[in-house]
């Protein structure tokens, strides 16, 4: 059995590489836009790091087709239904309920669900992805995969400039407006027997001033036109190269080392277009279905490797609803105590997004999420600060201590059988 001691001892020069990698693809290379050149341009970075500074025998680039614009474009027609839904109120309110639920059923499938229901409203792009693997000396008993995706995210300006308690207030506004109008909206659809307004006598009754008490919505509606900047991209150091790096320094370290592991294979699975909706995920596991069956694959995916506080497993994603696998889950979690670092056992909430674990674990793979960032927005996540001199070495030192222990663990595991 392989002695990780070492590795574990140097997680302070294992974070310094992580910092200097990240520092020098933010530096040097374009940005790194869901489907777009920057993003392909350090793939193909990272899987030569893969490759020959690794020592993985593949290190596979693979390209897949996509809508990333979907993602956040239901803002757009969500919000423009709500809008046009308000105007309606006032001559059809029937088809004002109409719009603003069909409005909710787009925000739903899209950002609710992640589901690619109106993707073809958008234009095409091709995203990246990487996979890459390093072999084991003897028989395959097991196999252990650290993802990280490594596109970054369109500019939140209202975030950038105000903080994530007034971007996440304006969200929760808009919702409880547009609930408001919704059922105002039916309402005034039943008492008018579902007739134009204008033509009944409800014109200048309540009905008509509660339709007047909604404008009051209309500056936040107009408001989250504005919550997402598509022509600015973020340096993404955080988010998510610290994930990318996470297994790259595992890898690296390894061969630094001269660990050669007899019966595990460990790789890196890099999946672009995390921030346009999981689509690099999702495609990976379209493309790699039952390729991994063969022995018991386990799949650690971070994101935002940032704040030790924060640091934890999330044993539920996808807003809440999507279960990472309780045994991959546990067995950070007991590396981290093996260690003596504090981790948190937690969740992605409600309108809290998703990772990428979500897409793993919807195909059936065994996976779970880490992440060490505050899920009430910080003035960093999806800003212009998010930059490569914003970057916690602590923190990465102490994931990487425990990425490292939890392989150790499943490698010993696997080898003992």
């Amino acid at each position: 059995m392989a002695d990780f001691s070492k590795l574990i001892e140097n997680k302070a020069a294992a974070a310094r590489y992580m910092v200097d990698e990240i520092t020098h693809i933010c530096k040097d290379m374009p940005k790194r836009t869901p489907g777009e050149e920057g993003e392909r341009v350090a793939c193909e970075y990272m899987a030569d790091v893969l490759k020959n500074d690794c020592g993985c025998e593949r290190s596979d680039v693979e390209s897949f087709k996509e809508n990333p614009g979907s993602f956040f474009g239901w803002i757009y027609i969500t919000i423009t239904c709500v809008l046009a839904g308000l105007v309606s109120y006032f001559f059809l309110p029937i088809l004002g309920f109409a719009l603003i639920v069909f409005g909710f059923f787009v925000m739903i499938m899209q950002f609710g669900l992640y589901r690619k229901t109106f993707d073809f409203l958008f234009p095409e792009k091709t995203g990246t992805n990487v996979t890459a693997i390093k072999k084991c000396t003897g028989e395959v008993k097991g196999r252990v995969f650290f993802n990280g995706h490594p596109d970054a995210a369109w500019n939140w300006p209202v975030n950038n400039r105000f903080g994530g308690k007034v971007y996440e207030a304006n969200i929760v506004v808009v919702v409880l407006g547009a609930l408001f109008l919704m059922f105002a909206s039916l309402a005034a659809a039943i008492v008018t027997g579902f007739k134009p307004m204008i033509l009944t006598p409800e014109l200048n009754s309540v009905i008509f001033w509660i339709g007047i008490a909604n404008l009051v919505f209309v500056p936040f509606y107009f408001g989250m036109y504005r919550m997402w900047d598509p022509k600015t991209t973020v340096d993404g150091a955080n988010d998510n190269l610290t994930a990318c790096y996470m297994g790259i320094a595992i890898l690296k370290a390894m061969k630094d080392q001269g660990i050669e592991l007899e019966h595990t294979e460990v790789g890196v699975i890099l999946s672009g277009s995390e921030e346009a909706g999981l689509r690099g995920a999702k495609a990976w596991c379209e493309q790699h279905k039952g390729e991994f069956d063969d022995v018991p694959t386990w799949i650690y995916s971070f994101d935002t490797i940032h704040d030790p506080k924060f640091l934890g497993v999330n044993y539920r994603d996808l807003n809440g609803l999507v279960k990472a696998d309780k045994e991959v889950s546990d067995s950070f979690m007991k590396a981290a105590e093996q260690v003596g670092v504090k981790c948190n056992k937690t969740l992605v909430p409600p309108f809290g997004g998703a990772t990428d674990s979500a897409a793993f674990a919807q195909a059936g793979f065994k996976a779970t999420g880490v992440t060490a960032l505050n899920h009430v927005l910080e003035d960093y996540y999806h800003t212009l600060k998010d930059s490569y001199d914003n970057l916690n070495e602590a923190c990465l030192a102490d994931c990487y201590a425990i990425a490292v222990k939890a392989l150790e663990n499943f490698d010993n595991r696997i080898s003992s059988k």
